[in-house]
């Protein structure tokens, strides 16, 4: 086990709950029929009563307020609107460029597809149709601020064009944390769309300084993940601003599975919910157990240096690894052990790593996707949430009581 702490680059955040096509234009908020009730009276008359609401045309309000100066370059124009729908919004800036957008599904504001360009002037023509046929237009004009004087630092760990295993989180990190009044806002501008659609949400951790976001069950295989961490000048809390947008597609593969049990000394691997093979393991001594818990491969290393003689001069150790497979920040792994070949799948000699035969671990590591999920069951210590992406290692009512927007009860 090595006693070093690693920062992967990784940023996301927003915990909508529902999937990013928040920001498309399929999802123009759609509106029920006219309801029709039967009369109660037997001797009444065939004709139905009707309860639809007599043809009027539609009110609209906008936002930002006309002429309003030093708006975020976040800004979304707020939409208002009573008897109709929108059918349009054009928001075009000083030199009458059109910005592309889309409303959220909600219909409660239109999301610009970039962060606005600073100190610049924007107009915004909002269309509504209203009941009795007719349209509804508003207009405003605004400017934007100047750059921020502060930001927040922002991450995405999510990779364009990468296959990533079933239980990859996306993982967004801030620097500083965001704190908890100000994580709803953020979360509403964190946007994920899965094709073939799967719900999900975002959840927070208790510093605020990272978000999760998965599903209530793995990612199905061959799932489309499209993220827009859209906070790219958003207020983040006491005078910070986001310092950008951050956004990737990437792609699911097979369902690969590995389950470590510490009472048998192996490690059942499954494919698509298949047994593949068993391997002999040698997991942490009592000393220096091995976490049990749901964890995910957090990254791949060939080749690496095992080195903790800086935290620990007096019983560190400096060896060289193949095949190492990171499953938590504090350093436990799946890992070539050639050392401890004699003890696995009889005995636990490592600092707290999942030991595994040269040829198992290379074995292993050419089967394998970040974002697998690797489950150790049986040892003397507990996975510390954070401890690693965590997020599979509670449950799904846990998961998404850490988001800072109200999570339907039945999505999971």
């Amino acid at each position: 086990m090595v006693d070093f702490r690693r920062c992967v680059a990784a940023l996301l955040a927003l915990a909508v709950t529902v999937p990013l096509a928040a920001c498309g234009d399929d999802d123009k908020p759609t509106f029920a029929e006219p309801a029709q009730a039967a009369s109660a009276n037997p001797g009444a008359s065939a004709v139905p009563e009707s309860t639809t609401t007599p043809a009027a045309p539609a009110t609209l309000a906008i936002t930002p307020a006309a002429n309003k100066k030093n708006v975020p370059t976040s800004a979304e124009i707020g939409v208002k609107v009573s008897n109709g729908q929108v059918t349009s919004v054009k928001l075009t800036d000083s030199k009458g460029k059109a910005v592309a957008g889309k409303l959220r599904e909600d219909g409660s504001s239109w999301v610009p597809g970039k962060t606005l360009k600073n100190n610049e002037k924007y107009s915004a023509e909002v269309t509504a149709t209203g009941t009795d046929g007719g349209t509804t237009t508003a207009r405003t004009t605004f400017t934007t601020m100047g750059d921020a004087a502060h930001h927040t630092g922002t991450g995405l760990y999510l990779f364009d064009d990468h296959t990533y295993g079933v239980a990859m989180p996306v993982v967004v990190e801030f620097n500083p944390g965001i704190k908890k009044a100000d994580r709803a806002a953020v979360q509403k501008r964190m946007f994920v769309e899965t094709t073939p659609a799967q719900p999900g949400t975002w959840s927070w951790t208790s510093t605020g300084n990272a978000a999760y976001y998965r599903a209530p069950q793995y990612w199905q295989t061959g799932t489309r993940i499209s993220v827009r961490i859209a906070v790219g000048g958003l207020p983040t809390g006491k005078g910070l601003y986001g310092d950008r947008d951050r956004a990737a597609t990437a792609k699911i593969g097979r369902k690969f599975e590995m389950k470590v049990d510490n009472a048998s000394k192996k490690m059942t691997v499954l494919k698509d919910g298949k047994q593949i093979r068993t391997l002999p393991v040698s997991l942490g001594k009592k000393s220096t157990p091995s976490s049990s818990g749901t964890m995910v491969i957090i990254e791949k290393m060939a080749q690496t240096v095992f080195d903790t003689t800086d935290t620990d001069p007096e019983n560190g150790y400096k060896v060289d690894i193949e095949y190492a497979q990171r499953l938590t920040w504090s350093g436990q792994y799946i890992h070539s052990a050639p050392w401890s070949t004699g003890a696995q799948g009889h005995r636990n000699v490592s600092h707290g790593c999942v030991n595994v035969s040269p040829s198992n671990a290379r074995w292993l590591f050419d089967k394998t996707l970040v974002g697998d999920p690797v489950t150790v069951k049986g040892t003397e210590d507990k996975l510390d949430y954070g401890n690693g992406w965590t997020p599979w290692d509670v449950s799904w009512e846990k998961f998404a009581a850490g988001s800072a927007l109200p999570v339907p009860a039945n999505l999971g």
